[in-house]
C-alpha cells in the first residue's frame, strides 16, 4: 500500500511518516488541533486569572469601606459599653459595695452588641426618612424606636439567660425575662435609638454643608475663570482695535505717496509695512512683552513714518538697558506716538522730534513720549481718540490704579505723554521673544 508506520514515538503518539501521494495526513492534522486546544487552553487560563485579579480588586474596593465601617461601628458600641460598665460599678466602688464584674462587664456588653447588630437597620431608616426634612419623619421614628427597644431586648434575654448573666436571683422564662427587662429598660432602648439617629443627622449635616462649601467654591473658581476669560476677551477686543486704526493711516499715507507720484517711498513703506504686520501677527496672542521688544516694534513704526516726513521727522530713544526686560503691554507706545507724529508735523511746517524715554522709580516703570511740535490747544485739553482711549482701558485692565496715563505740556514746548507701570520682568531665561 506504500504505507508504513515507523516505530519511534515523540511523547505517547505514534506518527505517520509516509502516506499515498494526495491524501492527507489525519495524524498530523489531528496534532495541530491538539496543540491549538492546548494554548488556546493556556490563553483562557491566563485571561481568566487576570478577570480573577480584576474581581478580587473590584471585590476589595467594595468590602474593605463596609468592613471598616462595620469596626468603627463595634468600637463605638463597645466604647457605650464601657461607658455604661464605668456608670454602674463606680458608684458600688465608692460605697465599698462589692461589684459582680461577670454580671456587670458581659451583661451590659452583650446589650450593646445586641444593638450593635441592629444599628445597620436603624441607620437605614434614618436614611429613608431623615428627621431633619419633615415632621412626620419624627412621628415615625417615635414608634420606631419603641419597636428597637422591644426587639433589643428579645434579643439580649435569651443571650443573658444562655450566658447565666441575667440580673435576677432565680433565672426566669424567656418570656417572662423579656417582660421584666422591658419594663425598667424600653426607656434605655429607646434613647439608644435616638443617640444612632441624632449623630447620624449630625453626619449628614456636616457633609451636606462640606458638599455645599466645595460647591461653593468650585462656583467661585468657575466666576474667577469666567471673569478672567472676559477680561482677556476685552483685553483683546481693545488690542485688535489697534491693528486696523495704525493700518488704515498708514495705508493713507501711502495713498497720498503714490498720487504725489513718489513710488519709491510708496514702495518701501509697503515694504516696512510688511514688516510691520508680521511682527504684529509674532504677538498676536501676547497682552503683554519685554520693552525692548515694544522699542523694536516702535522703531519699525516710525521707520514708516520717517519715510513719509523725511527730514522733518527726527527720532529719539532712551532706555536704560536694566529695563528691556520689564513686561509693558503689547502696542501701548504706538497709538502715543502715533497722534505725536499726526499732531506734532500734521499742524506744522517745522522739523518734529520725538523723544521715547524708558526710566524707573520707586518700583515704576515710567515711558514718556515727548515731542517739541506746536503744543496743547490753548484750552488745556490733550488730543483724543480712539489710540488714547485704548491705552487708558488697556492699562485700567491689566493693573487697575496702579497704572496712569497722563498728558500735560512739555517743559520747553511741546507735548508729553507719560504712562506709569508696575515693574513686572520676564523669567529666568526668556530674555528673548522666540
Amino acid at each position: 500500500m506504500g504505507r508504513y508506520w515507523r516505530g519511534s514515538r515523540v511523547g505517547r503518539h505514534l506518527f505517520l511518516t509516509d502516506r499515498p501521494a494526495g491524501r492527507p495526513n489525519w495524524t498530523e492534522a489531528a496534532a495541530s488541533a491538539h496543540w491549538s486546544s492546548r494554548q488556546a487552553a493556556s490563553s483562557k487560563g491566563r485571561g481568566g486569572g487576570n478577570d480573577r485579579r480584576q474581581n478580587e480588586a473590584v471585590y476589595s474596593s467594595r468590602v474593605r469601606p463596609q468592613a471598616r465601617r462595620l469596626a468603627w461601628l463595634w468600637l463605638a458600641w463597645t466604647v457605650a459599653g464601657l461607658f455604661y460598665i464605668t456608670q454602674d460599678s463606680v458608684p458600688r466602688l465608692y460605697r465599698g459595695e462589692a461589684v459582680a464584674w461577670k454580671y456587670v462587664f458581659v451583661g451590659w456588653m452583650a446589650g450593646m452588641y445586641v444593638c450593635a447588630a441592629l444599628t445597620p437597620a436603624v441607620l437605614w431608616l434614618g436614611d429613608r426618612w431623615p428627621v431633619e426634612r419633615r415632621v412626620i419623619h419624627t412621628a415615625w421614628h417615635l414608634g420606631f424606636s419603641v419597636i428597637f427597644s422591644i426587639m433589643a431586648t428579645a434579643i439580649e434575654v435569651p443571650v443573658l439567660l444562655l450566658l447565666g448573666v441575667f440580673p435576677a436571683a432565680t433565672p426566669p422564662p424567656i418570656v417572662a425575662g423579656i417582660r421584666i427587662m422591658l419594663s425598667f429598660g424600653i426607656q434605655g432602648g429607646v434613647v439608644r435609638y435616638w443617640a444612632v439617629i441624632a449623630l447620624q443627622a449630625v453626619y449628614r449635616s456636616q457633609k451636606s454643608a462640606k458638599a455645599r462649601e466645595r460647591e461653593a467654591f468650585e462656583l467661585r473658581v468657575q466666576a474667577s475663570e469666567l471673569a478672567e476669560q472676559l477680561a482677556t476677551a476685552q483685553l483683546s477686543a481693545l488690542k485688535m482695535q489697534l491693528h486696523p486704526h495704525f493700518l488704515f493711516n498708514t495705508l493713507g499715507a501711502i495713498i497720498v505717496l503714490i498720487q504725489q507720484q513718489k513710488t519709491a517711498q510708496a514702495e518701501a513703506m509697503v515694504e516696512k509695512l510688511g514688516d510691520l504686520l508680521r511682527r504684529t501677527l509674532e504677538d498676536v496672542e501676547a497682552q503683554e512683552v519685554p520693552l525692548w521688544r515694544e522699542l523694536e516694534f516702535l522703531a519699525l513704526y516710525l521707520s514708516i513714518e520717517q519715510v513719509r516726513f523725511e527730514d522733518r521727522l527726527q527720532v529719539r530713544m532712551a532706555a536704560d538697558p536694566a529695563l528691556s526686560d520689564v513686561l509693558v503691554p503689547h502696542m501701548v507706545l504706538q497709538p502715543i506716538v502715533e497722534n505725536a507724529v499726526r499732531h506734532g508735523l500734521g499742524e506744522s511746517e517745522d522739523a518734529v522730534t520725538i523723544t521715547v524715554a524708558a526710566t524707573s522709580a520707586n518700583g515704576c516703570l515710567a515711558l514718556a513720549v515727548s515731542d517739541d511740535g506746536p503744543g496743547l490747544p490753548s484750552a488745556g485739553a490733550g488730543p483724543a481718540g480712539i489710540g488714547l482711549a485704548n491705552t487708558r482701558a488697556r492699562l485700567a485692565r491689566l493693573y487697575g490704579d496702579r497704572a496712569g496715563l497722563v498728558i500735560e505740556p512739555a517743559p520747553a514746548r511741546g507735548v508729553r505723554v507719560t504712562i506709569t507701570l508696575p515693574i513686572r520682568t520676564t523669567p529666568a531665561g526668556n530674555g528673548r521673544w522666540d
